[in-house]
């Protein structure tokens, strides 16, 4: 055991102890003290440290002598809120038998609901001599107390008033896929004082923008508390996107403009004031602490072989290319996990969650199982199993690709969507055929185990990726700026820059980039599906061709308001509007051409654009470039939910082509409500059975009475 300093020995004084409770894990303020409690199956002492409220000295190092199984815990009277601290943890360091003990490193606590401080780089931080000819099997002796950031005491309790969850049916549900600080960074009617903050993101010009989008559910980027990578901050970059947690209670500090947790919970209520629920992307797959020479930062130090999954004890299994994979099968990180995931929502108020890499969370010892222990838990939680679940359904681990593989509830991205609407509208051979399975949810990868046609999560863009703008105006990646020679990022995007590479001064080149956006936008809320939209999708925002912005805290990962297409802006809230308004465009059940119960009519036809049904031969004719389909209310809907609703869509990506309409009863007509090549236009009704329908561009029309 290391020495204790005889200053922070005087200091224990101050603290009049008790035995406490294992339960909750975390810190725990009742209004006289705090309870402390943490987990580690193999530590031999657990000391608990009091910090200075600057978190640069030391005050106070509190051995855990009570144990109840594998929880240490201790009460100390007298702490308040706003108190900093951390562990130290003794016992092997033996990284051939997967311990990595080293009571000189401060150690954050997993369960810590605010950190305060940003991480210092420094091989004081590793628990190994850096440099040494035994590298991680050697041992460093330098405290980390200064490089670390501190866990703090907190009071969650917040006013909610009357604050209560949207609760808005996955039917109804559109997506924004956004980043807490690049959505507001530049917005210049943005208080600057909260721009790039949470509360920026409920500000009113921004709560003003989603409303008049009408998107239902804003998705944030990581905003669990997160690092900057070493070998980034060397090349003068950040980690952006924030997929580095280290602490999975704990809101993220750098988009707090005070400092204080209340800021996340308003931002909350006030989206929820708005009827916009808040969904996160959670990183559970792993942590920041990387792979056998990366820093000890938490659980490396608190209890590496219960935290990580190992492959020989000394070394990581790597499912999700960040050097180390969290082991969920083990029962005390599971429960962290659980705890997190519940905390956030009933705490914190969010109504979902998006899973990163989830496949790694769902692999058991035979490969990926819907039904294992992680996915189970989470499915009979009385608390997470009526919140949104989505699912990244890969990651590069063993069998990795499970798109469509999900049990209910998940909802799952759905990258096929991505890639065939873009190879679609760019044009090739044999692409007609599978759009038709796009827009109809995906029910060849999603029918299954009684899932639901919002199981498909439809994007063409997100985070990850060109946005939609650079989809049609770059040909290539340009990633330089992220310092890997423009290795990284996807090489095949199914991208077209319309024969210049980048921004264009040829008026003929912008007029027909921004009709390849308008047809893939429209095709994207014309699916059946839950769609997902990129902010600053909806007003031409750019990247500069950089499909991988994860180190860009820039003006390149920033939403740029500087001139937002507002006709673009004005043509997506048109179509958020028209899929409110026509319920067959965001059914529950899938579509499969099966005739209807209540009038014997399938509930899908598929045409030619002379009105006629396909043959066979047709889907596969590279020529057939203009898909008509004809949409009605599942042929699975009980005829007392059963509508009235008809929609008929035509998705041109070839010359100007007519179009006979579907013949109607009397009394009845198609009404123009959608034409990507006119968007400012009203609807209209049409008096003719054929219509003149322009090259690359969608139609859509609906049944209404004369």
């Amino acid at each position: 055991m290391n020495a204790v300093p005889s200053d922070i020995k005087s200091s224990l004084k101050q603290h009049p102890l008790a035995s406490g409770r294992p339960d909750p894990l975390g810190a725990t303020f009742d209004g006289e003290g705090v309870n402390f409690a943490v987990f580690s199956a193999h530590a031999q002492l657990v000391e608990l440290c009091l910090f200075t409220e600057d978190g640069r000295k030391e005050r106070a190092r509190i051995p855990l002598t009570e144990r109840d199984g594998d929880v240490w815990h201790v009460y100390v009277r007298g702490l308040t809120p706003g108190t900093r601290y951390g562990y130290r943890v003794h016992g092997p360091y033996e990284p051939e038998a997967g311990h990595r003990f080293n009571p000189n490193k401060l150690l954050l606590d997993p369960y810590a609901k605010k950190l305060d401080g940003r991480l210092k780089w420094s091989d004081a931080l590793m628990g190994y001599k850096v440099g040494s000819n035994r590298a991680d099997l050697s041992f460093d002796t330098r405290d980390s107390a200064f490089a670390m950031p501190k866990s703090v005491v907190v009071d969650p309790s917040f006013n909610w008033g009357n604050d209560t969850p949207p609760r808005v049916p996955r039917s109804e549900t559109v997506i924004y896929e956004a980043h807490a600080k690049g959505l507001t960074e530049t917005h210049p009617r943005v208080d600057p004082a909260v721009q790039g903050t949470y509360m920026g993101v409920c500000s009113e010009p921004m709560l003003d923008h989603l409303t008049r989008l009408g998107v239902t559910a804003v998705e944030l980027l990581p905003v669990h508390a997160f690092l900057d990578d070493r070998f980034l901050i060397q090349k003068g970059l950040r980690n952006y996107w924030g997929y580095q947690s280290i602490g999975f209670f704990a809101p993220e500090p750098r988009y707090m403009a005070q400092g204080e947790i209340w800021e996340f919970q308003t931002m909350v209520r006030r989206l929820h004031s708005a009827g916009i629920e808040v969904i996160l992307d959670v990183v559970y797959n792993h942590s920041g602490e990387g792979n056998e020479m990366g820093p000890t930062l938490a659980f490396r130090g608190l209890d590496n072989a219960s935290y990580y999954r190992l492959l020989d004890g000394r070394h990581y299994i790597n499912d999700t290319g960040t050097g180390n994979t969290l082991n969920v099968k083990h029962p005390a990180v599971l429960r962290m996990v659980m705890d997190s995931l519940r905390y956030w929502v009933e705490v914190m108020h969010v109504d979902g969650f998006r899973f990163d890499l989830a496949t790694t969370l769902a692999r058991e010892a035979d490969g990926f199982d819907p039904h294992g222990g992680f996915l189970d838990t989470i499915r009979q939680d009385p608390v997470l199993s009526r919140v949104k679940l989505i699912a990244e359904p890969w990651d590069i681990g063993p069998g990795g690709y499970q798109v469509g593989s999900w049990p209910h509830p998940f909802l799952e991205w759905n990258d096929k969507y991505r890639d065939g609407v873009r190879r679609f509208w760019r044009g090739g051979d044999l692409l007609t055929s599978d759009l038709s399975k796009r827009i109809l949810g995906s029910a060849d990868e999603f029918d299954h185990s009684g899932r639901a046609a919002t199981a498909s999560v439809n994007f063409l863009t997100a985070h990850d990726g060109f946005t939609l703008q650079d989809v049609v105006s770059y040909s290539k990646k340009h990633n330089a700026a992220n310092g890997e020679d423009n290795r990284d990022g996807h090489s095949e995007n199914f991208s077209d820059n319309f024969g210049v590479e980048g921004p264009a001064d040829d008026p003929g080149i912008t007029a027909r980039r921004l009709q390849r956006k308008r047809n893939m936008l429209a095709t994207l809320f014309l699916s059946q599906g839950t769609p997902m939209l990129l902010a600053g999708d909806e007003f031409g925002n750019s990247q500069g061709g950089n499909n991988n912005a994860y180190a860009q805290d820039n003006e390149t990962g920033w939403l740029d308001w500087s001139d937002p297409d507002d006709a673009l802006t004005d043509f997506v809230a048109k179509l958020t509007r028209i899929r409110r308004e026509h319920p067959v465009l965001r059914q529950r059940l899938f579509l499969h051409s099966r005739p209807r119960r209540k009038d014997g009519i399938p509930d899908v036809v598929w045409r030619l654009p002379d009105g006629t049904a396909p043959e066979p031969r047709d889907w596969h004719n590279p020529g057939w470039k203009a898909l008509c389909v004809e949409i009605r209310t599942s042929y699975g809907t009980p005829d007392y939910a059963a509508s009235d609703d008809v929609i008929f869509a035509v998705f041109n990506a070839g010359g100007e082509v007519e179009v006979t309409l579907p013949v109607l009863p009397d009394g009845l007509v198609w009404e123009n409500i959608l034409d990507t090549a006119e968007p400012e236009a009203g609807p209209n009704c049409v008096t003719s059975d054929i219509v003149r329908v322009p090259s690359e561009a969608v139609l859509a029309y609906a049944r209404t009475q004369i």
